[in-house]
């Protein structure tokens, strides 16, 4: 799958079933892996009233159950990630996903927007007297300069674009560079997974649905976060929405 051509192969294959059959297929897909890119984050979202909303979303049937909003807004940044993987990144669709990210939450500061909090974004450990800093990101005064450079650089990286870089090596580098610049008060995990799939999807010109969250929480529960692991593993960098690492 170096090329990225593996990821296409359950499209094609979901391709040759029926409507119904294949939607069924489309939505467990997108729903499993809107389950698990928040479970990563340790936000638990009910699967059912996920499935339901994303049915909402393609237009089929529903039971009309109560969705919370948690659920409501992950199931609509998971399809527009799905139908519009082909258009161009923009600050105004960063913005769009980051508010449903948090619908429904009071504790943002910072929603649709950039995060402006003078306060350094760090990944910490240890006592609070005496923090081990791992990393810090770009101060709040400098993200939006920062994002302009890495939002010009993945347009230009694309199939068919000026500098196509292949398709594993964008996918891993734009979560690496989205998540060092660490944009968001909260939900930069979520959406740099989006931003990978993204580049995979426009890669291989159709939408993939690669289990990409399912891989990296299987690898959690592995390490289970080793703070042994070097600064230069994505690992240790992307796993913590909120700048905090915690040692278990």
């Amino acid at each position: 799958m170096s090329d990225g051509r593996g990821a296409g192969t359950l499209i094609g294959a979901v391709k040759h079933l029926d409507g119904e059959e294949r939607s069924q297929i489309t939505i467990k897909t997108i729903s499993a892996e809107a389950v698990t890119t928040a479970e990563i984050e340790d936000e638990i979202l009910d699967r059912t009233g996920l499935q339901s909303s994303i049915r909402q979303q393609f237009g089929l049937a529903t039971d009309n159950r109560r969705v919370r909003p948690a659920e409501l807004g992950m199931a609509e940044m998971t399809v527009d990630l799905y139908r519009s993987f082909s258009r161009p990144l923009s600050e105004e669709m960063l913005f769009a996903w980051h508010r449903l990210l948090v619908r429904g939450r009071r504790d943002p500061k910072d929603v649709g927007r950039y995060r402006t909090s003078g306060e350094p974004m760090q990944v910490v450990s240890g006592a609070i007297h005496v923090p081990k800093v791992h990393f810090e990101a770009p101060p709040s005064s400098h993200v939006k300069s920062e994002m302009g450079r890495f939002i010009a650089w993945f347009n230009r990286t694309g199939l068919g674009s000026r500098e196509p870089l292949p398709a594993l090596t964008r996918a891993g580098i734009a979560h690496l560079y989205f998540e060092c610049i660490h944009p968001f008060e909260d939900g930069n995990g979520r959406i740099g997974r989006a931003l990978a799939e993204k580049s995979m999807a426009q890669s291989v010109g159709q939408p993939t649905l690669i289990a990409l969250a399912a891989t990296i929480l299987a690898k959690r529960k592995q390490t289970r976060y080793q703070l042994s692991i070097p600064l230069h593993s994505v690992t240790s960098v992307v796993v913590h929405e909120r700048g905090e690492v915690v040692q278990s």
